[in-house]
């Protein structure tokens, strides 16, 4: 293992024609045994954290931020001011979009596309084989596609070839099975449609100051019955 870190050591001064803020145990262009494509590119401003390995044959824009212990797989493409937090793994195949926010804890499964400006808290879980185990799922399988500005929960799972609409919020907790319209509310196991984004209360009105305690706001009134 030790040679092959120091080929991709090697690799970084090859595939980097700017500065990177990178700790000294991140790994650039790492190769694939998938035996793709090894061009690579990594677009100005990036802040790498240690533990982060950045595969081979994937192109980053520009500014990428990541947390410690993240892996990006082989034939990604991500765009501008992306996030990606902790012990993350988006693997190969994937297409995410500008500004997107991807935090800790997350499994992004081959074939997924996240369009510009999408949020994913900790904790979710994408899936892309509908019948694992069988060769012919494995040939077709495919993530989700979700919307842009779409909220999606803390351990959220979001099941194969489904649709998140732009602009969708999916409560913490659910299972995504089937399409969501864009702007709606969805939570539950399976997720249904509870309401519309524009129709939440405010967020002053939800919550109520707790000064006795370091968690400072406590829950108030309820959006909507479960």
């Amino acid at each position: 293992m030790t040679g092959g870190v120091r080929s991709v050591r090697r690799a970084q001064a090859e595939v980097l024609d700017q500065p990177v803020d990178a700790d000294p145990d991140v790994l650039i262009a790492y190769p694939s045994s998938r035996g793709v494509a090894t061009d690579f590119l990594l677009g100005p401003g990036a802040v790498l954290r240690s533990g982060t390995v950045l595969y081979a044959g994937s192109r980053f824009g520009a500014r990428l931020q990541t947390g410690h212990h993240v892996i990006v797989r082989e034939e990604c493409q991500l765009g501008d001011d992306v996030s990606i937090w902790s012990n993350t793994v988006v693997d190969y195949g994937c297409r995410i979009g500008d500004r997107v926010k991807i935090h800790s804890n997350c499994y992004i499964a081959q074939y997924t596309e996240i369009l510009d400006d999408a949020f994913l808290a900790p904790g979710v879980t994408v899936a892309n084989d509908l019948y694992p185990g069988q060769a012919e799922s494995a040939r077709l399988m495919s993530g989700p596609l979700v919307g842009a500005k779409a909220q999606i929960g803390v351990n959220v799972t979001l099941l194969p070839f489904v649709r998140i609409g732009d602009g969708c919020l999916v409560g913490a907790g659910s299972v995504v099975t089937h399409d969501l319209p864009p702007d709606t509310v969805a939570f539950g196991n399976p997720a249904r449609v509870r309401g519309r984004v524009a129709d939440l209360l405010a967020i002053d009105e939800r919550v109520v100051p707790d000064p006795t305690s370091t968690a400072r706001l406590r829950a108030g009134g309820r959006q909507v019955e479960p």
